[in-house]
């Protein structure tokens, strides 16, 4: 699929879903919105034959489809959305970093292991321009690099991967885990390790979630290359996720202001190469009051510095927010326990209050949120799983022997 272009309008929420489908399995698209561009309604009429139905999703060779759900697109895409078994040893509830680690591991102890992932197998490192501190790459890697070598280590030993695919939720049953997903797919598995990691945070100020793909953005690495040439891009975020994806957007465009909350809490390298940048201009002490739309699209940034009340308006092509993660644990808030942010808590050994589920890398309460050490905590949690598994082994062994 070279070219795939989506045609809709900032109101329609199937087109919202499309492209946040579309941009978590990390495809580009060319968005056309066909309220304000007239040539591009014509052609949606001319497909249709006089009508209207959005999105419609055409691709390189020709073909469309029409309000699609995600798992039409998915099909459509070439994307694997069922495993082939329904039963496996162990089942890996994430693809990134911590889930891949650990199924590579698994498949070396012999362990018949599948990987479910919501996104894009490699999880939100493929979705960061570079990765610094990863062991063994001195100058660094890009992240899509590094996902696409974790998901090629896994399937170098054969572990089957599936993406595209919504867990729901996580049950024990008598001898088992049971995982059921959003299409309805039930599997079990001797054991579960639960790797969903965390999302981008949003800052649930006005015309945020309207205007979500429409200048306002969470991926500059994703969505950075649409405003390619731009005057100027605003970055949301002190952490180092916010200056890192700031120093890559100066790639793209002439100027990038940081707005920060508070100071800026980066690592001191990468806050040093923001400082002394001659094309970024860093403002802290500033709260976001609103994204003010123009004719469906961000048209405006509005904040106020928060000691001298000075309002703050700027008009980038486009924003990009970075203010923190929140973990991807929806699908277990009636199975394990969770700390007061939602986080998985587990003991020493990455286990959690439900028998035979563990959890590992930045799902985790406690965990750092550090790709190195997601890819630790997973070869760690499936240590622990191997343990486990050999110690209701001897038991069961045991009783086996006590009845003879």
């Amino acid at each position: 699929m070279d070219q795939i272009t989506v045609y809709g309008a900032p109101w329609c929420p199937d087109c919202r879903r499309s492209k946040s489908f579309l941009m978590d399995q990390r495809i580009q698209y060319r968005w056309v919105d066909i309220d304000a561009d007239a040539d591009g309604r014509a052609f949606v009429e001319r497909l249709q034959g006089g009508g209207r139905t959005i999105p419609t999703i055409v691709f390189g060779d020709g073909s469309y489809l029409l309000e699609p759900s995600n798992a039409e697109l998915a099909e459509k895409l070439g994307l694997q959305l069922r495993a082939k078994k329904s039963a496996y040893g162990l089942l890996i509830v994430g693809g990134g970093p911590a889930g891949l680690s650990a199924a590579v591991y698994a498949a070396r102890e012999g362990v018949d292991a599948l990987v479910l992932e919501r996104g894009a197998l490699g999880g939100q490192a493929g979705a960061t321009e570079r990765i610094d501190n990863y062991p063994g790459f001195p100058d660094g890697i890009r992240g899509q690099e590094l996902a696409d070598r974790l998901v090629a280590h896994a399937q170098r030993y054969g572990v089957e991967l599936v993406s595209a695919v919504d867990v729901s939720r996580v049950s024990r049953e008598p001898g088992c885990v049971a995982v059921g997903t959003a299409a309805g797919d039930e599997y079990r598995a001797s054991a579960v390790i639960v790797a969903t990691g965390s999302r981008y945070r949003r800052l649930g100020v006005p015309g945020e979630e309207g205007l979500t793909g429409l200048g306002v953005h969470y991926c500059a690495t994703c969505d950075g290359p649409f405003y390619r040439g731009a005057d100027e891009l605003v970055v949301i975020g002190g952490g180092n996720s916010a200056l890192e994806e700031a120093l890559f957007l100066t790639t793209l465009a002439d100027h990038v202001t940081i707005l920060a909350r508070s100071g800026l809490r980066a690592s001191e390298l990468v806050a040093d190469k923001v400082r002394g940048h001659s094309r970024i201009t860093v403002r802290t002490g500033v709260d976001l009051d609103e994204f003010e739309s123009r004719d469906g699209r961000l048209g405006a940034v509005l904040a106020r510095d928060r000691a001298s009340g000075e309002a703050i308006r700027l008009e980038p092509a486009a924003a990009f927010v970075f203010v923190g993660l929140d973990p991807n644990t929806g699908f277990l808030r009636n199975s394990v326990d969770l700390d007061e942010h939602g986080f998985v808590v587990t003991d020493a050994r990455y286990a959690t209050s439900l028998d035979g589920v563990f959890a590992a890398g930045d799902v985790r309460a406690g965990s750092t949120k550090q790709v190195g050490s997601a890819a630790g905590e997973g070869i760690a949690a499936l240590l622990s799983v191997r343990r486990w598994l050999e110690d209701r082994r001897d038991v069961a062994e045991h009783a086996t022997e006590s009845e003879g």
